[in-house]
């Protein structure tokens, strides 16, 4: 049971409200991030952009939110995230790499694993050493580089939310949320 009572939408701010509205889904992680009345909808926001209006691949933005649950313990953005991950194009063989934590093993190809060093890197370390950078940057552009830190750092904060609250799994309805998004901006 979550720590914290999940948020009525309806009784939450009008324009919160209405976001809420527009959503096939009210996950229980919007639920608990609308306690932070004033922040929750530029929250969404910037998920709404990680998700869907960046320029980064969004196999690379599944790996790297996939690898930030493993490395966080955040089994609700696990739990939501693994549907939308294998519509993407991630394996079930690399999924289970991920769980084990198993980045550079043999399930993923030479670009992942740069990748995913990278990304273990910025989630450990807050740094990343020159040869890493280096590998990253020949195969991803300076904005998807930048992209790649804002979602992991995003996806961290979204680990504490839910771990912190102990906020309940609702039923996986990430696919669902995600693909309904893709035609949707929120203001």
């Amino acid at each position: 049971m979550s720590r914290l009572p999940l948020v009525d939408p309806e009784r939450t701010t009008a324009e919160l409200a209405a976001v809420f509205a527009k959503m096939p889904a009210k996950l229980n992680v919007f639920r608990m991030l609308a306690h932070a009345e004033n922040t929750a909808l530029p929250a969404l926001r910037l998920a709404n952009a990680i998700l869907h209006r960046q320029q980064l691949g969004e196999r690379h933005r599944e790996l790297l939110i996939l690898q930030v649950a493993a490395l966080q313990h955040g089994a609700y953005e696990w739990h939501q995230h693994v549907p939308i991950g294998e519509a993407v194009g991630i394996s079930k063989q690399q999924i289970a790499a991920l769980a084990r934590g198993d980045f550079a093993g043999e399930a993923f190809d030479e670009a992942d694993r740069d990748l995913l060093a990278f990304g273990r890197r910025v989630i450990e370390d807050a740094r990343v050493d020159d040869d890493c950078f280096q590998r990253i940057h020949r195969r991803l552009s300076d904005r998807e580089i930048v992209e790649c830190i804002l979602t992991i750092g995003f996806y961290m904060m979204m680990a504490r939310l839910t771990e912190v609250t102990e906020t309940d799994l609702d039923s996986p309805q990430g696919l669902r949320l995600y693909e309904s998004g893709k035609s949707r901006v929120v203001r």
